[in-house]
């Protein structure tokens, strides 16, 4: 039998130089396994974005007008404590802190990192100026409100610890139905 005549009547197809054989009994997926796989992938995606929505922000109401006029009574803000996503936490930074002294969460903004010294008329109610200067001390925040005639912030509580931010606000929801 010619070498020709082999090649003809043989079931395997030849193969270029530098190429694989495919192998005949390897299956593709069908179509229905391609989009179910595709499907599941998706649902998987959006279960992981969730959970990282889920530990990394939050949404908060403002309550009280110690932020005006910044911040409004009823306004919602999203916070994140993801800060690699967002930027640390700096100088005039809005941040909710939970509040250790009445059980409660405040919104703030921060004046002084810690090192910084405080000015004179910001200093805590209960810093004695004979002292001379008053310098945020390490681990801490010094906090204002916008609207200081009515804020308790850090000149009534003192600083706040770092580990009691919750997060930095990143997005405030414009108030709907307002006239500004």
């Amino acid at each position: 039998m010619a070498e020709s005549e082999q090649l003809e009547d043989s079931p395997v197809e030849p193969v270029a130089e530098g190429e694989a054989a495919a192998d005949p009994t390897t299956k593709l997926p069908s179509r229905k396994k391609l989009i179910w796989t595709s499907f599941g992938s998706f649902l998987l995606f959006l279960l992981a974005v969730s959970v990282f929505f889920y530990y990394n922000f939050k949404t908060i109401e403002v309550q009280g007008n110690s932020m005006e006029p910044t911040l409004h009574e009823k306004q919602r803000l999203l916070i994140s404590s993801a800060y690699w996503l967002v930027g640390e936490i700096k100088v005039n930074d809005i941040v909710v802190i939970k509040n250790t002294f009445e059980d409660d969460v405040i919104i703030k903004r921060v004046y002084k990192m810690a090192g910084e010294t405080v000015d004179l008329a910001a200093v805590p109610e209960n810093w004695d100026i004979t002292k001379g200067k008053y310098v945020v001390p390490e681990g801490t925040i010094y906090v204002l409100g916008d609207n200081g005639k009515v804020s308790q912030d850090s000149r009534h509580y003192g600083p706040f610890n770092l580990v009691d931010v919750i997060g930095k606000v990143v997005v405030i929801q414009s108030a709907i139905g307002s006239s500004e």
